[in-house]
């Protein structure tokens, strides 16, 4: 409290560091009410008067319509700003932009750059994106070595989604000696931070017993945990656990259950199982012009098995 009204005083008199701590806070509801309006209005008075981190904070509002109108070239502009005095967030977050091509015209190679500046100065983030540019050849190229040296650096700072491509470049053995256990060491960091698709790989590595002892129901822990932040890959795994009880006790109805989500997420292994569910009743009353639906719309992803159930229905009817 006795800090927030030092900040408070200091802004009014102008004071830009204090400005942008007062937009913090307001931001994040540090010591005063949560308000995105309040973090606006102080971030855009230190921007003003050209402070970096306000810039880049300001930029973030634009970019994701925080109390103001969504305007990528608004952002784009914050972001240059910041930028060009060097603030490695804004960097990161420009690069972002052009990877997307959000407000301006998609460039991988200027992405990369604005990453590598933002990189060797340390910012996780973007050594994180740094690594993923090197692994996927965006913008550079291809070097799975030099994907793993900054996915490390990334993961070293905490960073889960470089700790989790960390992972996966060990189990694949791609740019690094394959390890399986150093594969399960750095998903469970990112895993344990709550980052689904690190979830999801966790859940695989169990159900496999790749590098750690098989265990269904440690698989479906995990699978859980992801299913339930929208990742659709474990929500149709759940489903398959639930369908034949692996890990679990066999419950078709929460299968479907799970299978519907991915499903309506558009996965199109979810809509061939929920559409042989409905087509042998298994866990919903049996309806085959509702199986036809979801075959047909895994099939139209190019599900083979899918479109032969399909021909198998058509004439059968």
């Amino acid at each position: 409290g006795e800090a927030i009204k030092w900040f408070e005083k200091a802004a009014q008199r102008g004071l830009v560091q204090a400005q942008f701590n007062l937009g913090v806070s307001y931001y994040n509801g540090y010591g005063v009410p949560q308000s995105q309006k309040e973090a606006v209005k102080w971030f855009r008075k230190a921007a003003g008067q050209g402070d970096a981190p306000a810039q880049n904070n300001l930029g973030v509002m634009y970019e994701k319509g925080y109390e103001v109108t969504r305007d990528y070239e608004k952002a784009v502009e914050l972001y240059q700003k910041a930028a060009k005095k060097g603030d490695a967030q804004a960097q990161t977050n420009l690069g972002v932009m052009y990877e997307k091509g959000y407000g301006v015209t998609q460039d991988y190679e200027k992405a990369v750059e604005l990453y590598q500046k933002a990189a060797q100065q340390g910012l996780a983030e973007a050594q994180s994106n740094l690594g993923s540019a090197y692994e996927h050849g965006k913008g550079v190229d291809a070097d799975p070595k030099k994907a793993v040296k900054w996915y490390e650096k990334a993961a070293q700072q905490g960073n889960a989604r470089a700790q989790t491509s960390f992972g996966v470049m060990y189990h694949k053995g791609n740019g690094v000696t394959q390890n399986y256990k150093k594969a399960v060491e750095w998903m469970k960091k990112a895993a344990q931070q709550g980052l689904a698709p690190a979830q999801f790989n966790l859940g695989v590595i169990y159900e496999h017993g790749n590098g750690v002892t098989q265990d269904k129901k440690e698989a479906v822990k995990w699978y859980t945990k992801a299913a339930q932040q929208g990742d659709a890959s474990a929500q149709c795994n759940l489903g398959v656990a639930y369908e034949h009880g692996g890990g679990v006790p066999q419950n078709k109805k929460e299968a479907v259950k799970w299978y519907t989500k991915a499903a309506q997420q558009g996965f199109a292994q979810a809509q061939f199982n929920l559409g042989v569910m409905y087509l042998n009743g298994g866990g919903v009353t049996q309806n085959k012009k509702e199986a036809a639906n979801w075959l047909t719309k895994a099939a139209q992803q190019g599900h083979a098995e899918a479109e032969k159930a399909l021909n198998e229905i058509n004439n059968s009817s």
